[in-house]
């Protein structure tokens, strides 16, 4: 008698991924020397994220080479928001999580300044070492429209502040004579001026905010470029980003030189979908639940059929002109409409009312199926979500095989999600003629790596031998950028 064995359809796909690695700053020192001379004294470029979500707040310190243009992680220290204090008598409750908890500016500039202040002295640094503080936030859904996130924007600056961070460490220098005279020959302000493009691509053109997340979009776009460089993938335009923290934001941008259009957006929930699911089990998000790996391929045939039936209740689609909030996150359809961005948004039911039957569906599968497959459950919830979004852009017709994806974020790279991922993706057939594996990349900490790049480009910090900008396989934009502004100096 033979037997046949069902074969893991998904074992065959290879993921590329960028694990982050820490070094501390004389590690750093000391790779650089090897890898080029034992004189070699690298002039480093550091930075400071943090980043205010619903469900964590993180804050990472990279150091950047300026003469390489290589980043490097030096230190993360991670925080559950809920553990920030609750709102004094008095103070002004002007903001709350997703998941309810409650935050006045205050409470937000204690909670900030704490993990700046941990963070920078854990990494053997001083407050004065810091050259540049990117601040970003995810915690918009207690907000009307995308422009009143600047307030907590503000909330931020002012726990860098009680941090001791100069406020000009947080602004773009205007000229050369602003930034720090150790690092000064390495920016090119006075060839090229800051236009806002970040990583070779500009913000969407539209008369208002399109999300409240747009911000956060822009920096994990520039993440994952750089961090996919980190395995020797050129992810430069044109590119599709997602990233799958509690809340989601991404970004479609085109190929247009010298800098990429925006020309989709993605926004809406991430995360806070399977978040709701454990919910049901008793805990409060997926970072607090115990993983279990998979084996059979009946473990994985059982989880994408329960997966299926969590996206009965997920909506995932094209938003309306008209839209003032889709996915909990204010945002601007109208404004999108106008300037032609095509807007894709992801959404619990309507604005989270189905949180509860994700819940309930939780509380379900753990009686029946128990916990050990709960995070493949969770892992297929999530990559569907990817393929479902993907299925909207190729037919919308704004998308081809030349553009690469890119995802980051806790909800988008553990797991078994970049293999189920890289086999939706190749399901549809968007690569008929290259390999998925080859144009699909996932990066961890693709926020705070993007933080580094938009402090880069602020400053002019590009390496024309390692350049971010532009398109796969072409050299710097700088010359394309010179002719763009007759009145900066050609490099030659």
């Amino acid at each position: 008698m033979v037997l046949f064995f069902k074969r893991n359809p998904y074992d065959k796909y290879n993921p590329k991924i960028t694990r982050s690695k820490y070094h501390s700053i004389s590690e750093i020192l000391g790779l650089e020397r090897s890898s080029i001379e034992n004189t070699y004294k690298p002039p480093l470029f550091i930075v400071v994220s943090v980043e205010l979500g619903n469900t964590t707040t993180k804050c990472i310190v990279t150091a950047t080479d300026l003469k390489t243009g290589r980043t490097y992680l030096v230190r993360k220290t991670v925080k559950l928001t809920k553990e920030a204090r609750n709102p004094k008598a008095g103070e002004d409750v002007f903001s709350r999580t997703l998941w309810g908890k409650p935050l006045s500016e205050e409470s937000i500039a204690e909670f900030i300044a704490d993990i700046i202040t941990e963070t920078v002295v854990s990494s053997g640094l001083s407050i004065d070492d810091i050259h540049f503080v990117v601040r970003s936030t995810g915690v918009t859904s207690s907000f009307n429209t995308p422009e009143e996130v600047g307030r907590m924007i503000k909330a931020l600056a002012k726990g860098c502040l009680k941090a001791k961070i100069h406020p000009s460490r947080m602004i773009a220098p205007l000229t050369k004579e602003y930034i720090p005279l150790n690092i000064r020959e390495y920016s090119k302000l006075n060839l090229s001026q800051f236009t806002g493009a970040i990583a070779g691509s500009l913000p969407p053109k539209s008369y208002s905010e399109i999300m409240a997340n747009e911000m956060e979009a822009e920096l994990s776009t520039a993440g994952i470029k750089i961090g996919a460089k980190l395995i020797n993938v050129d992810f430069r335009n044109p590119v599709i980003t997602m990233d799958f923290g509690t809340t989601l934001k991404g970004r479609v941008i085109n190929d247009c030189l010298p800098y990429g259009e925006t020309i989709g957006s993605i926004t809406g929930l991430g995360g806070a979908i399977s978040d709701s699911i454990i919910q049901g089990a008793g805990y409060d998000s997926v970072i607090e639940f115990p993983h279990h790996n998979a084996k059979s391929i009946e473990e994985f045939e059982v989880a994408e059929q329960l997966a299926n039936e969590v996206h009965k209740y997920v909506r995932i689609e094209k938003i309306p002109p008209g839209v003032f909030k889709y996915g909990m996150i204010p945002i601007n359809s109208t404004a999108a409409f106008k300037a032609n961005i095509l807007l894709i948004g992801c959404d619990i039911g309507y604005n989270g009312d189905q949180i509860p039957k994700l819940r309930d569906l939780g509380r379900q599968f753990i009686e029946d199926y128990g916990s050990n497959n709960m995070p493949l459950i969770l892992d297929f919830v999530q990559s569907i979500a990817v393929k479902r979004i993907i299925e909207i852009l190729i037919s919308s017709g704004i998308i081809s095989e030349k553009y690469s994806i890119g995802i980051t974020g806790r909800a988008g790279i553990t797991g078994f999600k970049p293999k189920i991922i890289l086999k939706y993706i190749d399901d549809l057939n968007l690569y008929k003629s290259l390999k998925v594996e080859d144009m699909v990349v996932f990066v961890e900490d693709g926020l705070a790596l993007g933080a580094a790049v938009m402090a880069k480009c602020m400053h002019a910090f590009g390496n024309p031998q390692n350049p971010l900008g532009g398109n796969k396989g072409m050299g710097c934009i700088l010359p394309y950028k010179g002719k763009l502004n007759p009145n900066t100096k050609q490099i030659s």
